[in-house]
Parts: structure tokens; sequence; C-alpha cells
């Protein structure tokens, strides 16, 4: 079955592991598709409000971007 997971389904064609195999568990594919989808609609909502509220749209282009890079890993 074919979802529409908005910018998810152009950029992840598959989820991969950290040792560089394939997520193959459809549930934990499920899970990953519709955080997915939830945090693109999130930040799709945010970014009309500040561009509804004035903020310049290269400078809250930037702040989405570096909030991404700067996201700690579980891992650490």
């Amino acid at each position: 079955m074919s979802r529409d997971l908005g910018f998810c389904d152009k950029s992840i064609q598959f989820w991969l592991q950290s040792d560089n195999t394939f997520i193959t568990c459809k549930e934990k594919i499920k899970i990953l598709e519709e955080n997915c989808i939830e945090l693109r609609q999130l930040m799709q909502d945010t970014f009309e409000d500040a561009m509804l509220i004035g903020v310049d749209e290269n400078f809250m282009r930037t702040l989405l971007k570096n909030m991404v890079d700067n996201l700690r890993s579980p891992k650490l």
C-alpha cells in the first residue's frame, strides 16, 4: 500500500539502520512513516505561522534547518 508521506516519500525509499541494513519490520516502518507525516505537518504549520506573523522566509528556513542539525542523539 502506498502512503502519502509528503516530503518523506520523495527522499526516503527505505529506512537505513546504523549497520547499513534496511529496516524490514512493517510495524517499525509504520511508526517511522507516521512520525514523518506528523513532523512534516508541524513544521509546515510553524513555517506558515511565521510567514503570517512577518518572519523572513529565509530566516525561518535557516532556523528550522539549524534545529535539525542540533538534535541530540539518544545514543550519546
